[in-house]
């Protein structure tokens, strides 16, 4: 796993804006002292605090590793299909299970060897 600690700077080295009502989304990606890059995703959102009498921003982060990138975008697309057509993730599994024997079935196989690709 990738150590660092959370509380020290590390170089921006992208970072893109995305408003969306109330709230802000912050993709960045970050170097580590390793020279690893990561990705932090930040919402903000305004608020006013009647206690302080002035607006402040309340942030969520998360922070995610190359390692990771593939099973969270998966889950990400899952999840924003599951809203919009309303089917369970398991659904969409015995689906993708279908449409995956159906193409194995159209595949023609043949045989490549390293040799052959020179």
């Amino acid at each position: 796993m990738n150590e660092f600690n959370l509380n020290d700077k590390h170089e921006d080295i992208y970072s893109q804006a995305i408003r969306a009502g109330k709230r802000t989304y912050f993709f960045d990606v970050k170097q580590s002292k390793s020279n690893e890059m990561y990705l932090t995703v930040t919402e903000s959102k305004r608020h006013f605090s009647s206690e302080q009498g002035k607006f402040e921003y309340e942030k969520h982060k998360i922070f995610l590793f190359k390692e990771d990138f593939e099973k969270f975008s998966e889950g990400l697309k899952e999840a924003i299909l599951f809203i919009e057509n309303g089917s369970t993730n398991e659904n969409l599994k015995d689906i993708n299970r279908e449409l995956s024997d159906e193409s194995e079935s159209f595949q023609i196989h043949s045989e490549v060897k390293f040799e052959d690709l020179d």
